[in-house]
């Protein structure tokens, strides 16, 4: 065996892909997870998919005695506990940032006590808020955060400062955040108490930016979860995908199979120590251009409904450079979208959902978040 390792989350979706790859590689893999209801169902119990080797710990992050447990006897730690959603994230603030936030901070103490050989945190392209974009000069600058009058108005398209439209193009590490949502504020903190803890107390941290992972085992009941998952939903429900805005924002999707593999890596290279490196595809695609796509996975002949709607906090295009992951951690994805779906829409078709988009929308137009 060549260590023990602890994954917070570790029941989860990308938590237990990873599982998998790293028992596949060797090591020895404990996973503490809550079982979160709105993840894992109300009669939450291990799932079926978690591989029977590793070790769960049911237990919750903010727990500083089931922390100290899990920690007992392991060499590396992957930090992957976390709520998911940016929407949700702008009225369950305090839950959002006790989990996220607080969850980290004891985990982190428990961590100054018993140091580990490597940390790897997961991060999100979230904190980006926009992406990087060329103006009609030809210069790279950050998008700015879009005016409510302007979304108000349906016109979406991120301006110069002369209001003309600009083209996106992908986004390095090197662009600084621009914290849209309560959700992306949490995993800055995530991200930096990590590294920060980790520099002071000589522990090697990684923080890995996700872009847009999709992939089987995703909760599909779970309106926040990964877009994907939540069009193959609706389509299982003989329902169109929503879609906000005009459908032409663009996305990174990036296979979980290869977010497991990128997340080993980051724990196995030396050189990645003390970095922030983006995990995605390279790629990027439309929303309606997937949504389509995924409703031709599953055989279904349902357009989506394009709503011309906004939601506070989302933004208009984000993708990866992933130059950075290539260099340091020889990480290349391997997984294109076209075969990704069919493995994806595959397992969806074989599960049952609770079609709760509607709810979530609810939920987000009763306090102003959706318009």
């Amino acid at each position: 065996m060549k260590g023990s390792v602890l994954i917070t989350g570790g029941a989860g979706f990308i938590g237990s892909h990873l599982s998998d790859e790293l028992l596949r590689c060797g090591y020895r893999v404990r996973a503490l997870d809550n079982l979160s209801p709105q993840v894992h169902g109300r009669d939450a119990k291990r799932p079926d998919y978690l591989n029977p080797d590793v070790e769960l710990i049911v237990g919750d992050i903010r727990n500083p005695e089931a922390v100290r447990k899990a920690l007992d006897g392991v060499d590396f730690v992957f930090h992957y506990a976390a709520i998911v959603g940016v929407g949700q994230s702008m009225y369950e603030v305090a839950n959002y940032t006790e989990v996220n936030n607080l969850g980290t901070a004891v985990l982190l103490e428990a961590l100054i006590e018993r140091p580990v050989r490597k940390l790897v945190v997961a991060s999100s392209m979230s904190i980006y808020g926009e992406g990087l974009y060329r103006d009609a000069r030809g210069e790279i600058r950050a998008g700015n955060e879009r005016p409510l009058e302007q979304l108000k108005a349906g016109d979406w398209e991120v301006a110069d400062d002369g209001g003309q439209a600009m083209a996106p193009v992908p986004t390095p590490e090197s662009k600084q955040p621009s914290l849209a949502s309560v959700y992306a504020l949490s995993k800055y903190d995530q991200e930096r108490m990590s590294l920060m803890i980790g520099r002071a107390y000589n522990i090697p941290t990684v923080a890995l930016r996700f872009f847009n992972v999709y992939g089987t085992r995703q909760a599909l009941s779970n309106p926040y979860t990964g877009v994907l998952a939540i069009f193959g939903s609706r389509l299982l429900n003989e329902r169109p995908p929503l879609i906000f805005e005009d459908g032409l924002q663009r996305r990174d999707f990036v296979s979980v199979h290869d977010v497991a593999r990128a997340s080993r890596l980051a724990m196995e290279k030396d050189e990645a120590a003390g970095q922030v490196i983006n995990i995605g595809s390279g790629r990027s695609y439309t929303v309606v251009q997937v949504a389509e796509s995924v409703a031709k996975a599953m055989g279904k002949e349902i357009e989506p409904e394009i709503t011309g709607q906004y939601r506070v906090g989302d933004i208009r295009h984000c993708f990866s450079d992933i130059t950075l992951a290539r260099e340091l951690l020889g990480y290349e994805p391997e997984l294109p979208l076209e075969s990704g779906l069919d493995d994806l829409c595959t397992w969806i078709e074989k599960q049952t959902a609770e079609d709760r988009v509607d709810e979530m929308k609810a939920q987000l137009s009763s306090r102003g978040l959706a318009l």
